[in-house]
Protein backbone atom coordinates (compact mmCIF):
# COMPACT_ATOMS: atom_id res chain seq x y z
CA UNK A 1 0.00 0.00 0.00
CA UNK A 2 1.42 3.29 -1.32
CA UNK A 3 1.71 5.84 1.83
CA UNK A 4 2.93 9.79 1.42
CA UNK A 5 5.24 10.45 3.96
CA UNK A 6 3.74 13.73 5.81
CA UNK A 7 7.15 14.98 6.88
CA UNK A 8 8.91 14.81 3.38
CA UNK A 9 6.23 14.36 1.07
CA UNK A 10 7.83 11.50 -0.52
CA UNK A 11 5.59 8.68 -1.69
CA UNK A 12 6.90 5.12 -0.05
CA UNK A 13 5.65 1.93 -1.69
CA UNK A 14 7.06 -1.44 -2.22
CA UNK A 15 9.54 -1.71 -5.17
CA UNK A 16 7.07 -3.89 -6.47
CA UNK A 17 4.12 -1.69 -6.62
CA UNK A 18 6.24 1.15 -7.73
CA UNK A 19 7.41 -0.74 -10.86
CA UNK A 20 3.97 -2.02 -11.65
CA UNK A 21 3.27 1.75 -11.20
CA UNK A 22 5.95 2.98 -13.87
CA UNK A 23 5.03 0.17 -16.29
CA UNK A 24 1.74 0.80 -16.46
CA UNK A 25 2.06 4.71 -17.64
CA UNK A 26 4.96 3.19 -20.03
CA UNK A 27 4.63 0.87 -22.86
CA UNK A 28 7.53 -0.01 -25.17
CA UNK A 29 6.12 -1.94 -28.20
CA UNK A 30 8.53 -3.64 -30.41
CA UNK A 31 8.71 -1.70 -33.74
CA UNK A 32 8.25 -4.59 -36.89
CA UNK A 33 5.68 -5.62 -39.15
CA UNK A 34 4.81 -8.95 -41.14
CA UNK A 35 2.05 -8.08 -43.23
CA UNK A 36 -0.40 -5.68 -44.04
CA UNK A 37 -1.63 -5.03 -40.81
CA UNK A 38 1.34 -3.11 -39.86
CA UNK A 39 0.06 0.24 -42.16
CA UNK A 40 -2.38 0.41 -38.82
CA UNK A 41 -0.03 -0.16 -36.56
CA UNK A 42 2.06 2.52 -37.69
CA UNK A 43 -0.75 4.78 -37.71
CA UNK A 44 -1.05 4.69 -34.65
CA UNK A 45 2.34 6.12 -34.43
CA UNK A 46 1.26 9.21 -36.72
CA UNK A 47 0.11 12.56 -35.51
CA UNK A 48 -3.45 11.62 -35.80
CA UNK A 49 -3.43 9.15 -33.45
CA UNK A 50 0.12 10.24 -31.59
CA UNK A 51 0.74 7.05 -29.03
CA UNK A 52 3.24 9.27 -26.98
CA UNK A 53 0.54 11.08 -24.92
CA UNK A 54 0.02 7.37 -23.36
CA UNK A 55 3.40 6.51 -23.21
CA UNK A 56 3.44 4.33 -25.97
CA UNK A 57 6.68 4.70 -27.86
CA UNK A 58 8.35 2.03 -30.59
CA UNK A 59 11.76 0.62 -30.12
CA UNK A 60 13.60 -0.94 -32.89
CA UNK A 61 14.89 -3.51 -30.30
CA UNK A 62 13.38 -6.74 -28.52
CA UNK A 63 16.06 -5.69 -25.92
CA UNK A 64 14.43 -2.14 -24.99
CA UNK A 65 10.47 -3.34 -25.41
CA UNK A 66 7.72 -5.27 -23.30
CA UNK A 67 5.04 -5.46 -25.80
CA UNK A 68 5.23 -7.70 -29.27
CA UNK A 69 2.77 -6.47 -32.00
CA UNK A 70 2.42 -9.57 -34.26
CA UNK A 71 0.57 -7.20 -37.25
CA UNK A 72 -0.61 -9.62 -39.99
CA UNK A 73 0.06 -12.72 -41.20
CA UNK A 74 3.19 -15.15 -40.04
CA UNK A 75 4.27 -17.96 -42.51
CA UNK A 76 6.47 -20.92 -41.59
CA UNK A 77 9.73 -19.36 -42.99
CA UNK A 78 9.34 -16.22 -40.64
CA UNK A 79 7.74 -18.13 -37.61
CA UNK A 80 11.39 -18.92 -35.90
CA UNK A 81 11.97 -15.32 -36.17
CA UNK A 82 9.27 -14.31 -34.72
CA UNK A 83 9.90 -16.88 -31.91
CA UNK A 84 13.94 -15.28 -31.85
CA UNK A 85 12.17 -11.47 -31.01
CA UNK A 86 10.05 -12.52 -28.37
CA UNK A 87 13.03 -14.82 -26.46
CA UNK A 88 14.92 -11.63 -26.54
CA UNK A 89 12.53 -9.31 -24.69
CA UNK A 90 12.69 -8.47 -20.84
CA UNK A 91 9.84 -10.03 -18.68
CA UNK A 92 7.27 -9.07 -18.27
CA UNK A 93 6.37 -8.84 -21.96
CA UNK A 94 3.00 -8.47 -23.27
CA UNK A 95 2.04 -9.51 -27.34
CA UNK A 96 -0.55 -8.86 -29.13
CA UNK A 97 -2.47 -10.81 -32.04
CA UNK A 98 -3.59 -8.12 -34.66
CA UNK A 99 -6.22 -8.96 -37.86
CA UNK A 100 -7.55 -12.17 -38.43
CA UNK A 101 -4.28 -13.92 -40.03
CA UNK A 102 -2.23 -13.00 -36.64
CA UNK A 103 -5.29 -14.50 -34.71
CA UNK A 104 -6.27 -18.02 -37.14
CA UNK A 105 -4.65 -17.46 -40.54
CA UNK A 106 -7.24 -15.38 -41.71
CA UNK A 107 -8.17 -16.25 -45.77
CA UNK A 108 -4.85 -17.53 -45.91
CA UNK A 109 -5.44 -20.35 -43.24
CA UNK A 110 -5.69 -23.23 -45.28
CA UNK A 111 -2.48 -22.29 -47.11
CA UNK A 112 0.65 -24.65 -46.87
CA UNK A 113 2.71 -22.10 -45.43
CA UNK A 114 0.72 -20.26 -42.84
CA UNK A 115 1.08 -20.31 -39.22
CA UNK A 116 -2.88 -20.57 -38.46
CA UNK A 117 -2.80 -18.34 -35.03
CA UNK A 118 0.83 -17.27 -33.94
CA UNK A 119 -0.77 -18.74 -30.50
CA UNK A 120 0.85 -21.86 -32.18
CA UNK A 121 4.46 -20.67 -31.20
CA UNK A 122 4.29 -18.12 -28.87
CA UNK A 123 1.71 -16.79 -26.02
CA UNK A 124 -0.87 -14.23 -26.69
CA UNK A 125 -2.33 -12.06 -24.19
CA UNK A 126 -4.94 -9.98 -26.45
CA UNK A 127 -6.46 -11.39 -29.64
CA UNK A 128 -7.74 -8.30 -32.25
CA UNK A 129 -9.40 -9.56 -34.63
CA UNK A 130 -10.71 -7.58 -37.84
CA UNK A 131 -8.95 -7.46 -41.88
CA UNK A 132 -7.51 -4.60 -40.59
CA UNK A 133 -8.34 -4.11 -37.33
CA UNK A 134 -9.06 0.11 -37.19
CA UNK A 135 -6.31 2.05 -34.98
CA UNK A 136 -8.71 3.00 -32.39
CA UNK A 137 -9.10 -0.96 -31.43
CA UNK A 138 -4.98 -1.14 -30.97
CA UNK A 139 -5.40 1.62 -28.88
CA UNK A 140 -7.69 -0.12 -26.44
CA UNK A 141 -5.87 -3.09 -26.77
CA UNK A 142 -2.41 -1.12 -25.73
CA UNK A 143 -4.48 0.59 -23.03
CA UNK A 144 -5.69 -3.04 -21.64
CA UNK A 145 -2.21 -4.29 -21.53
CA UNK A 146 -0.70 -0.89 -19.86
CA UNK A 147 -3.91 -1.70 -17.32
CA UNK A 148 -3.13 -5.08 -16.74
CA UNK A 149 0.64 -4.26 -16.02
CA UNK A 150 -0.30 -1.89 -13.83
CA UNK A 151 -2.43 -4.08 -11.67
CA UNK A 152 0.31 -6.74 -11.62
CA UNK A 153 -1.78 -8.93 -13.74
CA UNK A 154 0.69 -12.09 -15.07
CA UNK A 155 1.59 -12.30 -19.16
CA UNK A 156 0.60 -14.98 -20.64
CA UNK A 157 4.26 -15.56 -21.18
CA UNK A 158 4.26 -15.57 -17.15
CA UNK A 159 2.02 -18.25 -17.04
CA UNK A 160 3.07 -20.23 -19.77
CA UNK A 161 6.68 -20.53 -17.99
CA UNK A 162 5.56 -21.18 -14.74
CA UNK A 163 2.86 -24.16 -16.30
CA UNK A 164 6.13 -25.53 -18.10
CA UNK A 165 7.90 -25.64 -14.37
CA UNK A 166 5.06 -27.67 -12.55
CA UNK A 167 4.99 -29.63 -15.35
CA UNK A 168 8.88 -30.39 -15.27
CA UNK A 169 8.71 -30.61 -11.53
CA UNK A 170 5.88 -33.32 -11.64
CA UNK A 171 8.15 -34.83 -14.24
CA UNK A 172 11.11 -34.83 -12.68
CA UNK A 173 9.45 -36.02 -8.87
CA UNK A 174 6.96 -38.52 -10.13
CA UNK A 175 8.56 -42.17 -9.36
CA UNK A 176 5.61 -43.94 -11.21
CA UNK A 177 3.54 -46.27 -10.17
CA UNK A 178 4.75 -49.58 -7.66
CA UNK A 179 6.54 -51.82 -9.07
CA UNK A 180 7.45 -54.91 -7.08
CA UNK A 181 10.91 -56.51 -6.94
CA UNK A 182 12.25 -58.25 -9.46
CA UNK A 183 12.31 -61.82 -9.50
CA UNK A 184 15.61 -62.90 -9.89
CA UNK A 185 16.23 -61.41 -5.91
CA UNK A 186 13.44 -64.01 -4.48
CA UNK A 187 13.68 -67.25 -3.88
CA UNK A 188 11.85 -69.62 -6.02
CA UNK A 189 10.41 -71.36 -2.39
CA UNK A 190 12.43 -71.70 1.21
CA UNK A 191 14.84 -74.59 1.50
CA UNK A 192 13.27 -76.63 4.50
CA UNK A 193 15.43 -77.68 7.36
CA UNK A 194 16.57 -81.46 7.68
CA UNK A 195 14.78 -83.39 9.58
CA UNK A 196 18.19 -85.35 11.26
CA UNK A 197 21.53 -84.43 11.19
CA UNK A 198 23.52 -86.46 8.97
CA UNK A 199 26.61 -88.28 9.80
CA UNK A 200 29.26 -85.96 9.88
CA UNK A 201 27.35 -83.04 11.67
CA UNK A 202 26.13 -85.72 14.06
CA UNK A 203 29.84 -86.39 14.97
CA UNK A 204 30.64 -84.97 18.29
Amino acid sequence: MAVVDQETKVLVAPLRQLMQWARGRSMWPLGFGTACCAIEMMTCGSARYDTDRFGIFFRASPRQSDCMIVAGTVNLKMAPRVKLLHAQMASPKYVIAMGSCAVSGGPFADGYNVVNGVDQIIPVDIYLPGCPPRPEALFDALLTIMELNKDGVPSAAERFAAEQRALAFVAEHDEGPATDAPDDDIPAERPAPPDELSAEEARP
